[in-house]
């Protein structure tokens, strides 16, 4: 008998053991944990056997031969066809008479180039890429395929060349995802982690400058976290390997073979001054290209300003680490958790903010849907919110001009500003929809207005915290100004608004 509740005992837990492991796969795919096997099954990383041509700290490599004969495979060269329309020209191009007039100046060139038949041609450019997996996936930048009709891929191996379409593309960070159907297995590359790279450090560029494919040029890491006003989340490698027109899109390597970057801009009359994006942040959009063709990136609903010396000292903070909250989108992500403007973000989601770039690339790569912790300097206190992070397209900011002479408010002679209230007419002439505020009429040259950035046409919304919404409010509020060394200004400018610090002056 007692044998038998043994064998019973034994056989229940055995059954609970096995109940229990289901439950586990179960809950884990039920609340869809990331497998970090799921990204490697798509590309290749590296290997704990992959050696380094030259450890580090040994100084100059002794050749770069072998890396260059096992890598050279693994990359692309991309020739696309775009078919363009040629303008006819003009017949007296030069000549401006009555029809200029009466057409209303480029109306007439219009009304001309309906008239004749746009002849069209096909031009063709160059560029690199490489192979991320046996499949035929090819990632290279998304300018070197934009508007392509036409797509061939020659391979570096055995100069096979092949038709490729595109599978997805991601315009913000120049990224493009290609495809071509190959026989038999590809030779893959291999992406390696470019948050270890340092500066100094040896690196590869393959690619196809000037139709010259399989190119190799080698040198260093110049600098990281590079911003050159590429996109909204430029984060780039410098680096002073030879990069030239037609190595766009194609890989940066460090010495263990490993891809670190994607070769992407030039500064043109530059020598040894290159630019790559760097290979984790396109992992971070891979497989939505691959699965969905586009990216979907995070949003929290705000507009960030830099946060200068003289707005640090303004919010009375002793240095100027963070991103400065310039409005909150009513209803979005940031607005329901409790943000405002004026708000100092200092990290987000565990990640440290110090500049005005960071907090675009750490909110664009955070999954939406996910509840992040930031925390926010307000009033000289630190505080934490929890933002459930949204999704929303990118919208370009627009930006206003006003036109025609508006009659000017009373001058002040300490600020070089004149305001007059927002009246339903000239809130109508000028296409904006604040009912709330005074509007600046004219700003005067060299004074301390036009030193902060202040302009004609710009809604003023607050001065020193304290609401604008009235010429009442205004006098009031620049009266308390009067008083100290800065006046701290909120404006709107077209669907912007921002901070800005106005210097006055002594009387």
């Amino acid at each position: 008998m007692e044998d038998k509740k043994r064998g019973f005992g034994f056989k229940t837990l055995l059954l609970v053991a096995f109940v229990s492991i289901i439950a586990g796969i179960a809950f884990t795919a039920r609340f869809d944990f990331t497998n970090p096997t799921t990204a490697q099954n798509f590309w290749k990383e590296p290997e704990n056997t992959v050696k380094a041509v030259a450890d580090a700290g040994q100084g100059v490599p002794r050749d770069f031969v072998d890396l260059a004969k096992r890598l050279s495979p693994t990359v692309v060269n991309i020739s696309t066809t775009q078919v363009m329309k040629e303008r006819p020209m003009m017949p007296f191009p030069e000549f401006k008479g009555p029809f200029d007039d009466f057409f209303g100046g480029d109306d007439f060139n219009k009304f001309f180039d309906n008239q004749q038949p746009h002849k069209e041609f096909k031009r063709q450019s160059l560029g690199s890429g490489f192979i991320l997996n046996k499949e035929g996936y090819i990632l290279t930048n998304q300018h070197v395929i934009e508007n392509a009709t036409e797509i061939l891929v020659t391979l570096t191996s055995d100069k096979k060349e092949y038709k490729a379409k595109v599978v997805g593309q991601d315009q913000k960070l120049d990224i493009a995802l290609i495809k071509i159907k190959a026989d038999g297995d590809l030779p893959v590359a291999t992406l390696g982690n470019s948050d270890d790279i340092q500066i100094g450090e040896w690196v590869l560029a393959i690619g196809n400058p000037f139709g010259l494919g399989g190119s190799v040029t080698a040198g260093i890491v110049s600098q990281k976290g590079r911003i050159i006003g590429a996109g909204p989340y430029d984060n780039f490698i410098q680096t002073d390997a030879s990069i030239n027109p037609g190595n766009s899109g194609g890989p940066l390597f460090n010495m263990k073979g490993e891809v670190v970057g994607l070769n992407t801009a030039i500064i043109a009359g530059g020598q040894g001054i290159g630019f790559a994006t760097p290979i984790n942040m396109a992992k971070e959009v891979i497989l939505q290209l691959k699965e969905f063709g586009k990216v979907t990136r995070g949003w929290i609903g705000v507009s960030i300003q830099e946060l200068t010396p003289e707005l640090a000292e303004s919010f009375g903070l002793k240095d100027s680490k963070g991103v400065l909250i310039s409005s909150v989108t009513p209803g979005d992500p940031a607005d329901k958790a409790g943000l405002r403007a004026g708000d100092i973000i200092v990290a987000f989601d565990g990640k440290s903010i110090a500049e005005i770039s960071d907090l675009p690339r750490t909110v664009a790569s955070t999954q939406p849907g996910k509840s992040v912790e930031v925390r926010v300097v307000r009033d000289g206190a630190e505080k934490t919110y929890f933002v459930k992070v949204g999704t929303k397209m990118d919208e370009e900011p627009v930006e206003t001009t006003t036109e025609g002479e508006d009659k000017e408010g009373t001058p002040d002679k300490r600020l070089g500003l004149s305001v007059q209230p927002i009246t339903p007419e000239l809130a109508r002439r000028l296409g904006i929809s604040e009912t709330e505020g005074v509007i600046v009429s004219s700003v005067k040259p060299e004074s301390p207005s036009a030193t902060a950035g202040l302009r004609r046409g710009d809604v003023i919304k607050e001065i020193d915290r304290k609401p604008i919404k009235n010429m009442r409010d205004y006098s009031r509020a620049v009266k308390d100004a009067e008083k100290h060394d800065v006046a701290l200004f909120l404006i709107m400018r077209g669907n912007n608004t921002i901070y800005l610090v106005v210097k006055l002056k002594a009387q």
